[in-house]
Formats: structure tokens, sequence, C-alpha cells
């Protein structure tokens, strides 16, 4: 391959591998988990739920998912507060997180943009829509930890 040969989408599916990627999805009302655990089928992952922003924060500290898939409208914590925490703590700042709500006013995507989503779906959720937007986040997330990982070896070899 030469440095002007563009790459194919199919070539970055054969160099990363999501069967290891795991997805965490939030949301109070069991019908709705189950369903975007269903859709998530599709992306070939692993997915874990937790039904609050309580317990979505407990989730990720016991272990960091490679994308989160966040209810806005929620008891205990709002998901703009999930994202906001996730995002201000570095440890976990970088994982992609997908907000989905039936809120659909201009300011709630302004929120949920300044809370530091990455994408934000409306419900329902389409299918389509929500499987692709995952799968284009987690190669992104998983090819940026290859790229530091790689970078934490050169440093290490007096690069």
């Amino acid at each position: 391959m030469t440095p002007n040969t563009p790459i194919k989408p199919e070539a970055l599916d054969e160099q990363i591998d999501l069967a290891d990627a795991t997805i965490l999805v939030v949301d109070d009302h069991e019908q709705n988990l189950e369903l975007i655990q269903a859709y998530l089928e599709d992306v070939g992952c692993g997915v874990t739920s937790a039904s609050d922003g309580v317990e979505a924060l407990e989730s990720v500290d016991r272990q960091a998912p490679d994308l989160i898939v966040l209810d806005v409208m929620m008891p205990r914590m709002s998901g703009f507060q999930v994202c906001q925490k996730i995002k201000a703590n570095p440890a976990t700042r970088d994982i992609p997180v997908v907000m989905v709500t039936a809120l659909s006013e201009v300011g709630d995507v302004e929120r949920a943009v300044e809370a530091g989503a990455d994408e934000f779906l409306t419900k329902p959720v389409h299918k389509i829509e929500l499987v692709t937007r995952v799968k284009a986040l987690l190669r992104y997330s998983l090819l940026k930890k290859q790229y530091d990982a790689a970078l934490e070896q050169v440093k290490k070899l007096g690069g």
C-alpha cells in the first residue's frame, strides 16, 4: 500500500476486532434496555447494562467499557450528569458516549454536546442508525487505544 492509496473501510474492519469490545447500555426502562441490547447484537461485542446513572458510574469504575449508550431522563442522576462526570475524569474521558432520549428540542442537543456526548439519538431509536454510529465510534475508540499503546512503546524505546 502506497501513502496515497485510500484505505477502504473493509480494511479497517480486518484490523479492528470489535468482538473484544464492550458496550454499556444505560436506561431506567427495562423494555428500552432489552431493545437496544437486541439492536447491538449486530455489532458483535459484549453488552452490559445499568438501570440508572448511579449504577452506570459504578459500572464504569469497576470495568470501563469501550462505549456507552446513555439515556437522558433517569432517576437519581440524569444522563447529562453521568456524561459530564465521565468526560471530566481523565481515566474515562475518551470513552465515546451516545446519548439517547425522547427529548428533541435544540436545547437538549446543545446540553448533550456541552456534557461531552459524542453522538445524540432521539427515540424511537432506529436500529441501522444506532448500529452504524456505534460501530464507527467503537472503531475510532479502539484505533485510538492502539495508537496510544504504540506511542507509549515508542516513548519507552527512547523515541
